[in-house]
This record gives C-alpha cells, sequence and structure tokens, in this order.
C-alpha cells in the first residue's frame, strides 16, 4: 500500500513554548529596524502570510521575499536552544512518526506553514527528523495559501521519489486551516485537538476524524492503514 503522510509541526508535533511568536518578532525587528507592537499572527497560516500581514500592519514597506526568508532563517537558528529548553515533543510524536516511517511504500513528511529552514530546526530541536523525507515536504515559502502547499508536496513526491499521482494524501495537523487544505485539495485529513483549537471546532471546520494527540499510536496507524487501502 503506498501513502503520503504530510505531518503540520507547531502544535501538531512539537510545543514550541512561544518561540515561534519569537522569531517573527525578532524577523521583523531585522526588517523594521525596530520592536512590533505586537505579536504576529499566524493560526496555521504560512510564513509569507504572517510576515507579510506583521509588516503591513506596522506600515513597513515589504521588502522583497528572500531579504524576508533570510530574516525568518537567521532569527530561527538563533533562538534553537531557547526552543529545547523550553519546549517539546508532543504526546506520542515520535512514537507514530517513527511507526508511519517503517511502513513500506509510505512517504512520510511535512506540509507546514514555516519556511524549510524553521521547519528543520524545529524538528532536529527534538530529534523528529530523522523520520521523516523533509526533501518531499511542502513548507512556508512555497506558496501563500496553506491548500496550495498539497500540490507541491505532491509534485515532490513524484518527481524525487517516484510517488504516482494517485497516491493517496493525508494531512495531519491542528487547525481548522490544515483541514480546509485536506478538503479543498481532495486529501484526507486526522485532525488532532493539541493545539489551540478543540474538538468541535475541528469538526465544525469539517473533519471526519479529531484525536485529542498523537499518543495513541496504534489508533493513528490503523487511520493511516485505512487512508492508504482507500
Amino acid at each position: 500500500m503506498q501513502l503520503i503522510v504530510l505531518w503540520d509541526i507547531d502544535h501538531t508535533l512539537i510545543e514550541n513554548a512561544g518561540v515561534s511568536k519569537e522569531i517573527y518578532a525578532t524577523a521583523f525587528s531585522a526588517l523594521a529596524g525596530r520592536a512590533p507592537d505586537g505579536p504576529a499572527r499566524t493560526e496555521g497560516r504560512t510564513d509569507r502570510l504572517i510576515m507579510r500581514e506583521m509588516l503591513a500592519r506596522h506600515e513597513v514597506p515589504e521588502p522583497r521575499w528572500g531579504i524576508v526568508e533570510a530574516a525568518l532563517a537567521k532569527a530561527g537558528e538563533g533562538l534553537v536552544e531557547d526552543l529545547r529548553s523550553r519546549g517539546t515533543a508532543l504526546p506520542g510524536a515520535r512514537d507514530a512518526l517513527g511507526a508511519a516511517a517503517e511502513r513500506p511504500g509510505w512517504l512520510s513528511s511535512v506540509l507546514t506553514g514555516n519556511i524549510a529552514a524553521n521547519a528543520r530546526v524545529k524538528l532536529s530541536a527534538f530529534a523528529l527528523d530523522a523520520f521523516l523525507d523533509l526533501s518531499v515536504g511542502a513548507y512556508g515559502a512555497d506558496a501563500d495559501l496553506r491548500p496550495d502547499l498539497v500540490a507541491v508536496a505532491r509534485r515532490r513526491a513524484h518527481r524525487l521519489r517516484g510517488a504516482g499521482e494517485d497516491v493517496p494524501v493525508v494531512l495531519v495537523g491542528d487547525t481548522p486551516r490544515d483541514v480546509e487544505a485536506a478538503l479543498m485539495t481532495g486529501a484526507q485529513v486526522i485532525a488532532v485537538a493539541s493545539g489551540v483549537h478543540d474538538e468541535e471546532e475541528l469538526r465544525v471546520a469539517g473533519a471526519p476524524i479529531v484525536l485529542p494527540d498523537l499518543s495513541d499510536t496504534a489508533r493513528v496507524l490503523a487511520l493511516l492503514e485505512g487512508a492508504a487501502r482507500s
């Protein structure tokens, strides 16, 4: 059975303990020459949109994207020790990733609003990166909108790993935007209420399956196997 599993990172696999907001604030300060008046508004959006909104809210002209991405990457690198000391891998994340990585024919990667550099920082801080094929993931620099990242991951899986265009795709994430991305692109979704959105909010968003977290490895794997069969 073939399957592409795309995991969200923040509040799905890890708790970043506020470090993500600090990354955006640090990047903004580097670009604007002053601290922001308030935190970044994230909620499952891509880094492109988060930084664009933050700059516009403070009436700072938006630099070209390469400059913004470099500021984000430098900020993430500088805060890795804070992330490691204050954050944590969420319950079941390591076991679920390890189990998925062992399945023949499965590609396990990420679909995240983070730029690739900061996705690697966050995963490596808790030794989760070894379980994932990050080269086929989709990241916050790849598109403005989260649903568009699904096609990015599909193309990379096809080009780099020979995955068929009809291989089922499952998104695992904690926000209504993760659910929306799946529903808009024909992917399947497993929602987890391990972030700020509770189970009811995720169901209202359209998630047919909602778990409290990833701690029940057998349940997570059974759901993924069901997706592969479908």
